[in-house]
């Protein structure tokens, strides 16, 4: 799958059963977030004649890190931005990064959101509109935003969650919501048994099939879709998050 953007352009790689590794790139500098193996990625750049110049990592799961020591061996000068509060889990780090930090990568103000909830060190790198070039917002969220659904909580709590999905929510609505796994199917049939009625969810979920069944993504989504869909980012409260959170999980 390839976006091009006013500015950029990005492609997902689909691995493992879920996974996607995307590259963000412009002329010859390409960007790649949570690499979980190397060689797929090796392969698309040099196809493309593409050099690695920094890799995002949104958190210290296996399937978001395990491919960044081999692609560190092929482009040794490519900086590693991740949680500088996680140093040990994410070792291969060389540019410590903690909430609003800002970088500048392919010519783009990059500002690092904390977003605790699926890991307690979990980050999000959100892309703003250019001034100078019109471009779309972008969002790379790895495993806290989803399309139509949100990551489990394995190290942090419902209240961090929900405190991170509607500080998401509260990103521009043309923002393009690059999330770390093709999930929205069974996303949107959960949503569906719940709200039956909800046409929009009904909607997009026909439309998701047909992607699907044609070998297609569903990604990216952008802000505005989530808003209309995702039961998550529409939670009016804490209870009623925690509440859809724990019914998805034993669904």
């Amino acid at each position: 799958m390839s976006i091009t953007n006013n500015k950029w352009s990005i492609y997902g790689i689909p691995v493992l059963e879920d996974n996607i590794i995307w590259i963000w790139f412009r002329e010859n500098e390409a960007v790649v977030i949570d690499p979980s193996n190397t060689r797929p990625v090796i392969e698309w750049l040099e196809a493309k004649h593409l050099k690695l110049i920094g890799i995002l990592q949104t958190h210290h799961h296996l399937d978001h890190i395990g491919g960044t020591k081999g692609l560190l061996e092929y482009w040794p000068q490519a900086n590693v931005y991740a949680s500088k509060a996680d140093l040990t889990r994410i070792p291969f780090q060389t540019i410590s990064v903690k909430e609003k930090d800002e970088f500048e990568l392919l010519g783009g103000q990059i500002k690092v959101l904390e977003v605790p909830g699926h890991t307690k060190t979990h980050l999000a790198f959100y892309v703003p509109q250019t001034k100078e070039e019109e471009s779309t917002p972008l969002l790379f969220c790895g495993d806290t935003l989803f399309a139509a659904g949100c990551g489990r909580l394995f190290e942090g709590t419902a209240s961090e969650m929900y405190k991170a999905i509607q500080r998401l929510k509260c990103l521009p609505d043309e923002t393009e919501v690059y999330c770390a796994h093709e999930y929205t199917e069974a996303n949107l049939r959960w949503a569906n048994s719940i709200h039956p009625e909800n046409l929009a969810i009904k909607n997009r979920l026909q439309k998701v099939i047909k992607l699907r069944a044609n070998g297609l993504s569903t990604l990216p989504t952008t802000i505005s879709e989530e808003k209309e869909t995702n039961l998550f980012i529409r939670s009016k409260n804490l209870d009623e998050f925690t509440y859809l959170r724990n019914h998805k999980d034993n669904w």
